[in-house]
């Protein structure tokens, strides 16, 4: 009996000396620099969320949706949180990319000014100079923003330059307005000045199609669907943490990055970003859950206004799946 007991306590100390499983090292790159709409990434790795699902995740910035959507498509990038009508614009193409699931159901595009200036609606917008980025998304889907409200490109002067000369025209008075997200432009201007900001929401006016999402290579989520199903758990809880705690979430990024910005702005810029995950049919749904329905709505509008081909229409569900996220109160 001795003897048994000594080579079965043996056996546990080899086992205990064992090291543990390594985690699956992740990379995920942003959309862009960061800003408020990340926080559930950071707040999900420094709360442990992602290390519960056997995931090191490694947080990248990005240059731009177009950039990571081709790292994700390259396999530089293991996922990518980008504009899903970019990725979509890719992935007709021929780019091996699909959504795993679409974060930002309802549109945060926007014409933004100062709030001082008291352009509330549409109608205020004539007479005013507006700053764009040609090509980008907002400026893409501009025109049906016009075509909706009544408004007329003679009914307003425009200025056109890059994501930073287009802040800068708004802060420095060269334009009275920006095509820009409510979350991140916003917060920008505000950090840079001081001073409250605007937006007249497309939304608002009809125009509703999906943004933001985490997008991956379609190989790597055949040859991987253990760990997209882990990832997309943790980034689900991810979510559902930051929304109960947004400051704690915002500072989650600071603690990541010194610079990234000013804790009541990231904060502020992430409370404006939590309305944008549902939608009325998607409130009782847990994050990430967009409809058929919507996806084939936001396929519609970006073959008629943004630049998709028609192709796309054939097919809405090849850009998207929801097969690899959590299941309700899991």
């Amino acid at each position: 009996m001795k003897r048994w007991i000594g080579v079965v306590s043996a056996a546990l100390m080899v086992f205990a000396a064992m090291p543990a499983q390594a985690a699956d090292k992740v990379v995920l790159m942003l959309n862009w620099y960061v800003y408020g709409e990340h926080a559930p990434f950071y707040y999900g790795k420094a709360k442990g969320i992602y290390a519960a699902e056997g995931i090191d995740l490694e947080i990248q910035e990005g240059r731009g949706s177009a950039a990571t959507t081709q790292a994700v498509a390259a396999k530089t990038a293991d996922f990518g949180y980008v504009d899903v009508p970019t990725m979509m614009r890719a992935a007709i193409k021929g780019a091996p990319v699909v959504a795993t699931g679409v974060l930002l159901q309802t549109s945060p595009m926007s014409a933004m000014g100062f709030a001082d200036k008291n352009i509330r609606k549409p109608e205020d917008i004539k007479g005013k100079t507006v700053a764009i980025t040609p090509a980008d998304s907002m400026t893409q889907i501009w025109p049906l923003f016009l075509k909706k409200t009544g408004l007329k490109e003679s009914d307003f002067q425009t200025v056109a330059g890059d994501g930073q000369t287009k802040l800068n025209a708004v802060i420095n008075g060269q334009a009275d307005l920006l095509l820009g997200y409510v979350m991140d432009q916003s917060m920008k201007i505000k950090d840079a000045t001081g001073k409250d900001v605007y937006p007249i929401k497309f939304a608002d006016y009809g125009i509703n199609m999906v943004s933001s999402g985490i997008i991956a290579n379609t190989d790597y989520v055949k040859a991987n669907a253990d760990l997209v199903r882990r990832f997309m758990s943790a980034t689900t809880k991810a979510v559902e943490a930051a929304e109960k705690e947004p400051k704690a979430a915002a500072q989650s990024i600071l603690d990541a990055n010194p610079k990234g910005g000013k804790v009541d702005t990231l904060t502020q810029g992430f409370e404006l970003t939590i309305p944008l995950y549902r939608t009325a049919e998607t409130k009782s749904k847990r994050p990430f859950q967009v409809t058929d329905q919507n996806m084939t709505d936001s396929v519609n509008l970006m073959v008629e206004y943004g630049g998709l081909d028609a192709k796309a229409k054939e097919n809405p569900k090849a850009f998207y799946t929801n097969d690899y996220l959590p299941k309700s109160g899991s």
